[in-house]
């Protein structure tokens, strides 16, 4: 499961990217600030805003290190930040002036390079903040960048919808149509995809664009062999551009946001849809992964970046199989059907249980009448909620076995919703259920338990469409 745990709302204008370093988290936008926050409670640093540049802010990265942030603008700037105490180390102007659009480190930290709408790209020297080689694309301008892995290398993606790989001296390596309409971001995987002879090294790319979709490439480069670039697969979802994309830091997920104000996760294994986030309200414009925690950041055009925590069991459960998800509930032991009673409160019913060994099939199989004159279970209270807890256990495996992502599934009613609304403590629900949960619990959140602030329910549209379109592909 994916949980809304913060929403930053401190920008003026849109969110135009999102970068993480092991500490801290860095915003920027068309407001021309930078922003850092700490991530131990998402408090703004004291030296934050960062400001200098006098037109939008395109984008922030940090070093591998994070002890400095670079940071680029429509000005045709690119300024380093220490990112102590906010003092800026460097100002570095693109040598056309063009606006730059995009800035990268390299995995070692001596290289900066830096994109600009005339198609120009160059490589910083970011010891000395002097300018190392400089090159340009044949069209279009520059709106993505990522180093590979082992930064032998690194990817640029143009406007006209064209890849270049570049090597560390600047000389193209290849250049290919990628995206009809226009690449908008592409990232690597930190994970290399196997090893093979001659020390050849298997890396995977992701890249997204105006053409809605979001493409997996391989892509392999060694001095002797050369390099090589092979279009793998194409990942569905979206319905709009789609406007960024980033891998997890163990290389498990991949995110995309989009002009659909959606954000999608996806397993990289199976390239099944993990989740679909649907809390933004205008386009999802940025993402990123933490690198040493299960945190993620989308940024967007309403001005707010949301801060997402994923629970690592539920993850670990929807990349399951369906023959992994039967040995996850039938095959439970007696041992494992203990261990579930107390995660639930249960705690007091492991001896009757145990002493009807009770294994993960028998569990599924309880009924109201096996609970009282099987188990001799007399409290009515207790024998429904152990009900409710197995009906719980029963479609959550029914729904993952059946590969529906989990924030299709109504919290209530753990079934597929077809007319979802967000209710006012950010959750998705079915209509009609949640109208009935507020006249019946007194205007409290399924989620929470706590009061809500209204009992006004928004129809989810995005997410809707969402669904549908999940079930035009998933329905014969």
């Amino acid at each position: 499961m994916v949980k809304l745990i913060h929403t930053l709302a401190d920008h003026g204008d849109d969110v135009n990217c999102c970068a993480f370093s092991f500490s801290l988290l860095a915003t920027c936008s068309l407001d021309k600030t930078i922003r850092l926050y700490s991530l131990r409670d998402f408090t703004e640093l004291p030296h934050s805003p960062l400001k200098f540049h006098t037109y939008a802010v395109h984008c922030c990265c940090f070093s591998p290190s994070g002890h400095i942030l670079a940071s680029c603008s429509t000005d045709g700037t690119t300024v380093l930040w220490n990112t102590e105490n906010g003092q800026m180390l460097a100002v570095m102007e693109q040598p056309s002036g063009s606006p730059v659009r995009v800035c990268q480190f390299s995995p070692d930290s001596m290289c900066l390079a830096s994109g600009a709408a005339d198609g120009t790209v160059v490589l910083w020297n970011a010891q000395s903040y002097k300018l190392y080689r400089c090159g340009s694309v044949k069209d279009g301008s520059l709106a993505a960048c990522a180093f590979s892995p082992n930064g032998s290398f690194f990817v640029t993606g143009s406007s006209c919808g064209d890849l270049t790989v570049w090597d560390d001296k600047m000389r193209c390596l290849h250049s290919e149509k990628a995206h009809d309409l226009g690449i908008t971001c592409c990232d690597f995987s930190s994970q290399p995809v196997s090893d093979g002879e001659q020390g050849l090294q298997f890396f995977r790319l992701a890249s997204c664009g105006q053409d809605c979709q979001v493409k997996i490439w391989i892509v392999s480069f060694t001095h002797i062999l050369g390099f090589e670039l092979k279009y793998k697969s194409t990942l569905s979802g979206h319905c709009a551009p789609v406007l960024a994309c980033a891998f997890s830091h163990d290389g498990q997920m991949l995110v995309s946001g989009s002009v659909d104000k959606s954000v999608i996760v996806y397993d990289t294994n199976t390239e099944n849809i993990l989740h679909t986030l649907t809390q933004h309200t205008r386009y999802v414009t940025t993402c990123a992964f933490a690198p040493n925690t299960l945190l993620l950041a989308t940024g967007s055009m309403d001005k707010t970046v949301n801060i997402w925590q994923f629970d690592l069991e539920t993850l670990c459960q929807a990349r399951s199989t369906e023959h992994q998800l039967k040995q996850f509930t039938e095959d439970w032991s007696e041992e494992d059907v203990s261990t579930w009673l107390c995660a639930q409160d249960l705690k007091d019913l492991v001896g009757i249980f145990k002493m009807n060994n009770i294994d993960g099939k028998e569990l599924l199989n309880l009924t109201k009448e096996s609970l009282a004159d099987d188990l001799k279970i007399e409290s009515l209270g207790l024998r429904s909620k152990v009900l409710r807890k197995i009906e719980e256990l029963r479609t959550k495996v029914k729904s993952l076995s059946s590969g529906i992502p989990d924030e299709f599934i109504c919290p209530i009613t753990r079934e597929l919703m077809k007319d979802p609304v967000i209710a006012s403590d950010g959750y998705s629900y079915e209509k009609e259920a949640m109208e009935n949960w507020i006249s019946k619990k007194k205007r409290t959140s399924p989620m929470t338990n706590l009061v809500l602030p209204s009992a006004v329910l928004t129809p989810n549209r995005t997410l809707k469409m969402a669904i549908n379109r999940w079930l035009e592909t998933h329905q014969k």
